[in-house]
């Protein structure tokens, strides 16, 4: 039986999703008492959100299944200063524009999984936007600023690293913790938050606002953060050796998601399983137990329910059927990444260094080049030797198209129209 009296706290605890909280007795207590409103911010970098973003979207789907309501924070403000937290560079400045086309794209990734309304535990998504630009900079100073401390500042990770570093941080980016937690005070005052949470780079960050709100407004203020997830081996969630893995269906195909979360380490799966799924725990620790080839069918267990989540259950199914007529029955999935070549490039023939790399299966030519030399580059399951060859009409296969192969695990199509 749990220690805790929420059903968010219990299950936050069960699924491996807390790090840090501020007090984490009196904010269960309160859990307990009736719905809490929470906020995390997702600044719009990008026009997608990528893997590395999952855990705190899953983390207010968790606090809204158990009854409480989750507010989406777009930074449409605070993208324009940059968020210095795990950077050793100064963020790209976007302008008015970038920042509006990426809002659009990455907000059409959480009706996914939240259910958003007007009811009390109903998700709402708000802009920083709407009150950020419209300070007054003098007025803002004198305000809020001399509750920050240079010397406190300076402390945070955030700071330290890139100073540590040796790399320059400019008085914009040193803004940016400022604004956040006046954000948290914003949202205290408009939208009744009294949570903020968000991954352990933000602790800081997370810390100023609820001291802001105590020394300005005299609210309790509660902040939790979730671990810093790497994979097994230490890379970082959301970045492969391929480019990111984004959650928006139109900047990164289904089977390749699906491919994602099946090729995953052996000793994430039940960590994984805990924080991507929605599986029961008994379950989860019956996969995570399995061994050898065996642990393969815990993978697409996790593939599946991850896959489901942020695609939909069709897409997980062709995912899945595509991944086992390509590698189990040696065949060629409908879903298979695939790129259109006009008939008439083909019949003239294609450099096979290019069309490794405008199938997406190489970066550059250099790159395929080292593919081929290290024998990991196949066209129609026939391993390719000769870096000069040409891919050509003539091996258009009994499917109408020409497989690509880049390893055991990565595959594309070459259509002809």
């Amino acid at each position: 039986m749990s220690q805790y009296k929420s059903d968010f706290i219990s299950k936050l605890v069960e699924r491996q999703y807390l790090h840090q909280c501020t007090d984490i007795e009196a904010l269960d207590a309160k859990a307990a008492g009736g719905p809490v409103t929470a906020y995390i911010g997702f600044d719009c970098t990008a026009p997608s959100l990528h893997v590395g973003s999952l855990v705190p979207i899953m983390l207010l789907r968790l606090f809204q299944q158990t009854g409480h309501k989750p507010i989406v924070l777009m930074g449409g403000g605070t993208t324009k200063v940059g968020d210095p937290s795990g950077k050793d560079d100064q963020r790209k400045l976007l302008d008015d524009a970038a920042i509006a086309a990426n809002m659009a794209g990455i907000k059409s990734v959480f009706k996914k999984f939240l259910t958003f309304g007007d009811g009390p535990t109903d998700a709402v998504m708000v802009n920083n936007a709407d009150w950020l630009e419209n300070l007054n900079y003098v007025s803002f100073l004198r305000d809020y600023g001399r509750h920050f401390t240079i010397n406190r500042m300076l402390s945070f990770d955030s700071v330290k690293l890139r100073l540590d570093r040796e790399q320059p941080l400019t008085f914009l980016e040193f803004n940016y913790m400022i604004l956040q937690a006046y954000d948290f005070l914003e949202l205290a005052n408009r939208h009744s938050v009294s949570l903020q949470m968000g991954g352990s780079d933000q602790w800081g960050n997370i810390i100023n606002g609820v001291e802001l709100g105590r020394r300005v407004a005299e609210k309790q203020l509660y902040g939790l953060t979730t671990p810093l997830l790497t994979t097994a081996s230490g890379a970082k969630m959301g970045k492969t050796v391929d480019g990111a893995i984004w959650l928006n269906e139109d900047a990164l195909s289904a089977y390749d998601y699906w491919q994602y979360w099946r090729n995953c380490e052996d000793a994430d799966v039940g960590r994984f399983l805990r924080l991507f799924t929605e599986m029961p725990i008994e379950e989860i620790e019956r996969l995570e137990k399995l061994e050898g080839a065996e642990i393969n069918d815990a993978k697409k267990t996790l593939a599946d329910e991850a896959t489901q989540l942020c695609r939909g259950d069709k897409a997980a199914e062709l995912a899945r059927s595509t991944a086992e007529t390509t590698f189990e029955q040696g065949g060629m999935g409908e879903d298979l990444p695939s790129i259109d070549i006009a008939r008439a490039e083909l019949d003239a023939g294609i450099g096979v260094l290019a069309a490794f790399t405008m199938a997406g299966l190489s970066i550059s030519n250099g790159e395929a080049r080292r593919l081929i030399r290290g024998g990991g580059a196949k066209v129609n399951d026939q391993a390719v030797s000769d870096e000069k060859a040409t891919i050509s009409s003539e091996q258009i296969n009994s499917d109408g198209v020409i497989k690509l192969s880049a390893g055991k695990k990565r595959h594309a199509l070459i259509k002809p129209v």
